[in-house]
């Protein structure tokens, strides 16, 4: 989303004085719908609350591609609902949120993956290393299949190729209530919580 440093200053003092326009406006600001905005609408819970996110990947080496549109790897300009993090084959992945395990996915685009559901909030793995089969994701030590719990920042698989990819990564991707969210949005809003005194 463009906008400039003065509309951004605007929105940011607006969202951080508390006023319900700011409030919506800093939604704007970080692609999210009012909807979306969920604890942010509440800056001294939203604040706590965010802070309970985890970084999905143990070792992280870059972004390698951002959420909205982007050429893809046909040449062709094509939707990316998610945030694609570069980190080292076998690299521990960790569940971003406390949840229940929804689906194991094994298709030739995601590859190998997990679906979380954290109330209306799913979270999605790709490209991970490892099996899945009879609706079972193993890898290493971990054996997870729908209907299992898990907690936030606890080892859910690793980083691999499956799938369609060129390069060892994590294809992060959240959607709330059925609408993809910006996975970026998300990991600045949980900085600026722990920023946040």
């Amino acid at each position: 989303m463009a906008c400039s440093d003065s509309r951004r200053r605007r929105v940011w003092t607006a969202a951080r004085s508390g006023t319900r326009s700011g409030a919506a406006g800093f939604a704007a600001l970080l692609g999210l719908t009012a909807l979306a905005l969920g604890p942010l609408a509440r800056p001294a819970l939203g604040e706590l609350r965010w802070r309970q996110g985890v970084f999905p990947v143990a070792t992280f080496l870059g972004y390698t591609s951002h959420f909205g549109q982007r050429v893809g790897p046909s040449g062709r300009s094509e939707p990316h609902y998610g945030l694609d993090i570069a980190a080292p084959m076998g690299s521990p992945i960790r569940s971003w949120w406390g949840g229940v395990v929804a689906d194991v996915i094994d298709d030739g685009a995601c590859g190998v993956g997990l679906v979380i559901t954290s109330g209306p909030y799913e979270h999605i793995y790709c490209h991970l290393s490892g099996s899945a089969a009879g609706g079972v994701y193993r890898s290493g030590p971990v054996a997870l299949g729908p209907g299992m719990a898990v907690r936030g920042g606890q080892l859910i698989g690793h980083v691999g190729m499956s799938g369609r990819t060129t390069g060892p990564h994590l294809h992060w991707g959240i959607r709330y209530q059925g609408r993809w969210l910006n996975p970026g949005a998300i990991l600045k809003a949980m900085a600026r919580a722990r920023s946040a005194r």
